[in-house]
């Protein structure tokens, strides 16, 4: 690992208190960046950044509700103060309840179009107008949303949450358009099936709704079925191209959508 990678790069991950964003927050540490560890869970935070700085990194924690655009900001101040600029800004936080269809009701689309959908925007807002603010640099900044394999298809069992994560991909290509004249790129990865906390919990609320027969079933079947590799994911398979995005390597990259799903959806 290069440990210069992206020194002197100052970022806020949300929803960085477990999963996928933790690791990306360590991952962040280790090569050089100084993180904001932000999420609603701030005891989860805080041992993130226990874990960061036992390993010389620096990180402070924010808690956070990406629904709430004065908690946006509050982290992304903390993080200008504590480290003296913003650099990355990485929405990662989002949430997930499947039910079928017919059965999706008002309050299941509302709850995860707001922390999905909007969550993303109010912090692309937030992180842009304080990248302005800071001006322009030799080097652009960058905001990196994280999608899914579901911002370019869709499942019967999960549509808002397949609807959330095409509009994280409308955000990332709208967003490069908007912010290109600021030297601000927006580029995003969409994982697949990844093994967190978030996925064994959407193990059992398939099983609940009929989709599966028992626990783990979902993850085997979808390996067996329909990934090209074979098998599920990791929060370390992801690490690697969160870290290109940040980095001054994907310099000349914006509106795009990274896919690491194992061979999920090729096109």
């Amino acid at each position: 690992m290069d440990t210069n990678r992206l020194k002197g790069k100052n970022c806020v991950i949300t929803g960085a208190a477990r999963g996928m964003g933790a690791a990306v927050a360590e991952h962040y540490a280790a090569q050089g960046a100084k993180v904001c560890v932000a999420d609603i869970n701030i005891d989860g935070c805080n041992e993130v950044v226990a874990r960061i700085k036992s390993k010389g990194g620096e990180a402070i924690a924010a808690k956070v509700d990406v629904t709430k655009r004065e908690d946006i900001k509050a982290a992304i101040d903390a993080t200008v103060e504590a480290f003296g600029s913003l650099n990355i800004m990485l929405n990662n936080a989002g949430i997930n309840k499947p039910l079928m269809f017919l059965d999706v009701t008002e309050e299941n689309w509302h709850q995860i179009m707001t922390v999905n959908a909007l969550g993303c925007l109010l912090g692309m807002q937030e992180a842009a107008k304080q990248m302005i603010k800071q001006g322009k640099q030799d080097y652009p900044y960058k905001i990196i949303n994280v999608g899914s394999i579901l911002s370019r298809q869709a499942f019967d069992d999960v549509i808002p949450y397949s609807c959330s994560k095409h509009a994280v991909l409308a955000m990332i290509n709208g967003g490069a358009k908007a912010l290109a004249k600021e030297n601000i790129t927006v580029n995003g990865y969409g994982p697949g099936v990844v093994r967190t906390e978030l996925w064994e919990q959407l193990d059992k609320d398939l099983v609940a709704i009929g989709k599966f027969d028992k626990a783990g079933e979902s993850m085997d079947r979808l390996a067996e079925e329909m990934i090209l590799l074979k098998r599920y994911s990791y929060p370390e398979d992801v690490v690697g191209t969160a870290s290109f995005l940040a980095s001054s390597e994907s310099d000349y990259m914006t509106g795009q959508l990274l896919m690491i799903d194992g061979g999920m959806v090729v096109q």
